[in-house]
């Protein structure tokens, strides 16, 4: 049997170039399909790398990469089996190389839970079909570690590994709702389409800041040169139809231009009323600051964890306090409690393990899930 045909491997100064080409293709609208990307780049794990940096250049770049809302059938190619089978697989894959503890006791956690059969795979999605809720946590769960091996991937480019995977949670939940078991497709090879969009966007939500593309910056010049030029000859501000005539381009694509180049006005401009002198930014919500429903909710949330907690023993709430912050907000290392307990990592580790499985137990601990959702 014949072999596969190599991959090709996309270099520094092709992907430059094909960077460059694209974002000519995107033009003065500023904006390109993600098909167009993978026409240059074959959409496969090994080259995920070289799209990504493509992606970012994009986006540095001020275009904006329109995402498909759903895989095709090119997507979901037998290219991406043999991988999907290693990341759910390989244990060693989610926790190598993250040194926060508490990351590591979450992937830990996760890695406790049993993966799935392709029988019990197939069963749960047809389930999930006739809108079973309990199936699809249950299918949602055994493939946290996929999300897990995906997001590590993407760290280092603005967004911490917990930020990655609770996007890619979102990706996998949504691959659950959304897969159709008759189709053929395995769920692993699905999941990990929508795991990667979700993150993918996550990040050029993340990077995408109000800019101007830099493509457009010698034409914005040349409109705002021709439209002073014009308002001196004119003793008026020219029209939009003067100032195209006089560049000889569309009226609208000077609307276009113009729509662009719209200043960013101060926070600090002033805005004066009949009762006093007040700022841009008196008008505009602080997301930062805690509204009265929210402090209500962390006050409840409090309260259910201090319940939880009056579970265990004194010594184990102190270990749990530390370990997530309860008290200072600072997640303690193992090391740091051992330190206040004069006993070793590993002893500390024991003991939150024992009271984690308590609290889990705890008759009242789905109350927390409401906080959650």
């Amino acid at each position: 049997m014949a072999g596969k045909k190599k991959e090709k491997v996309f270099g520094k100064k092709e992907i430059e170039t094909i960077k460059q080409s694209l974002i000519e293709k995107a033009g003065e609208e500023a904006s390109l399909d993600y098909k167009l990307i993978v026409a240059e780049i074959p959409d496969t794990p090994k080259n995920l790398k070289a799209i990504d940096k493509v992606v970012k250049g994009l986006t540095d770049a001020g275009v904006e990469v329109i995402m498909p809302e759903e895989p095709s059938e090119d997507d979901l190619s037998d290219d991406w089996d043999g991988e999907d089978e290693e990341i759910v697989l390989d244990e060693k894959t989610y926790l190598d190389d993250v040194s926060d503890d508490s990351v590591r006791l979450y992937l830990r956690e996760i890695g406790k839970i049993p993966l799935l059969s392709p029988e019990e795979e197939l069963e749960l999605a047809y389930k999930v079909k006739e809108g079973n809720k309990r199936a699809k946590d249950k299918m949602a769960e055994a493939n946290m570690r996929l999300v897990v091996s995906i997001a590590k991937r993407y760290v280092g480019r603005g967004l911490d590994l917990l930020d990655l995977i609770q996007e890619g949670n979102t990706g996998l939940l949504r691959a659950v709702e959304k897969f159709e078991p008759d189709k053929g497709f395995k769920f692993s090879t699905y999941a990990t389409w929508w795991i990667r969009q979700a993150i993918t966007r996550a990040i050029a939500d993340q990077a995408r800041t109000i800019r101007i593309p830099v493509h457009m910056v010698e034409t914005i010049n040349k409109l705002l040169r021709t439209q002073r030029r014009l308002a001196q000859d004119l003793n008026r501000e020219p029209t939009f139809e003067e100032i195209a005539e006089e560049m000889e381009i569309d009226v609208d694509k000077v609307e276009h231009i113009m729509k662009i180049k719209q200043d960013i006005h101060s926070l600090d401009q002033t805005i004066r009323d009949d009762e006093d002198d007040s700022s841009l930014s008196d008008f505009i919500e602080d997301t930062d600051t805690i509204t009265p429903e929210e402090s209500a909710t962390n006050q409840l949330l409090k309260e259910h964890v201090k319940e939880l907690l009056a579970g265990l023993s004194e010594r184990e709430q102190k270990i749990i306090r530390m370990r997530f912050g309860l008290d200072d907000g600072k997640n303690h290392t193992l090391e740091e409690v051992g330190q206040e307990f004069q006993v070793t990592r590993e002893r500390i580790r024991q003991i939150e393990a024992k009271a984690l499985t308590k609290l889990r137990k705890h008759k009242d601990s789905k109350k927390l899930l409401d906080y959650i959702k």
